[in-house]
């Protein structure tokens, strides 16, 4: 017992210190890497960071939490091998380090696995078209046109985007398009019942990147066909955004629709 507790009272030895350093240098470095993170999309919205300032901005905080994450790992090691109370903070650091590096690393992935394109249309052929929406456009990089190979890599990566069928009369579809629209929480730029048409805005979150949507409804035989666009004002690829927008909208409209 008496060699015990001097065991445990003995000064901790050199792997235990160096186990202890790299523990909250890991921990640190995983902090600021989160803070670079969460910082980016703001400083842009803001105007303080150009856009590929912001998005360097991410990339390295990613690199660095990684590397933080490594670290933080070897001071695990050595702290169990020495038995050193700096366990509990390398474990900290070590999830700290993977959680903030994930989002990156999957918009990464994202990247090269989706298609190239910042432009979702239900119709590639004959897609809605932007009218009250342009002067907000000013200045935008990516132009309204609809070119053929932004629907050929559509038709690869997203072959599910497809108009709506819905058994509603013109009108009545397009006031049901109209409210789930609205409950989208878009910023509604213009309504024509008379056309059938309507046009919006939708903000991303984090970086509030401005993306216009355009819905046209179109008589048919046992109904209507609903259509939409949706298409970012920045970016060469929009990382899915686009065609999750199209296809949340849908599945609102649809449930929509099927409640009397």
């Amino acid at each position: 017992m008496a060699s015990s507790v001097a065991l445990n009272d003995a000064p901790a030895g050199p792997a235990a210190r160096t186990a202890h350093a790299l523990a909250v240098l890991a921990l640190l470095a995983g902090v600021l890497s989160a803070l670079a993170e969460l910082l980016a999309g703001p400083a842009y919205r803001i105007g303080a960071l150009p856009l590929g300032a912001a998005i360097q901005t991410m990339r390295w905080g990613a690199t660095v939490a990684l590397g933080a994450a490594a670290v933080a790992l070897v001071a695990l090691l050595l702290s169990m091998a020495s038995r050193a109370p700096a366990r509990g903070m390398a474990v900290l650091a070590l999830v700290l380090g993977l959680v903030v590096a994930a989002p990156p690393l999957h918009m990464y992935r994202q990247l090269q696995q989706l298609p190239k394109i910042h432009d979702i249309s239900t119709n590639t052929e004959d897609p809605p078209k932007f009218d009250a929406v342009l002067p907000l456009r000013q200045g935008a990089r990516n132009p309204v046109d609809y070119p053929a190979s932004t629907a050929t890599e559509q038709h690869k990566g997203y072959p599910d985007i497809e108009p709506l069928m819905l058994p509603l009369a013109p009108p009545a579809a397009f006031e049901r398009a109209a409210k789930a629209a609205g409950a989208m929480g878009w910023d509604i730029v213009a309504t024509s019942p008379e056309t059938l048409r309507l046009e919006a805005t939708d903000t991303t979150l984090l970086f509030g990147f401005k993306d216009d949507v355009v819905v046209r409804v179109t008589p048919q035989a046992q109904g209507s066909v609903v259509d939409v666009r949706s298409l970012s004002r920045v970016g060469g690829s929009d990382f899915g955004t686009n065609a999750k927008r199209v296809r949340a909208y849908l599945k609102r409209l649809a449930d929509s629709a099927a409640t009397p």
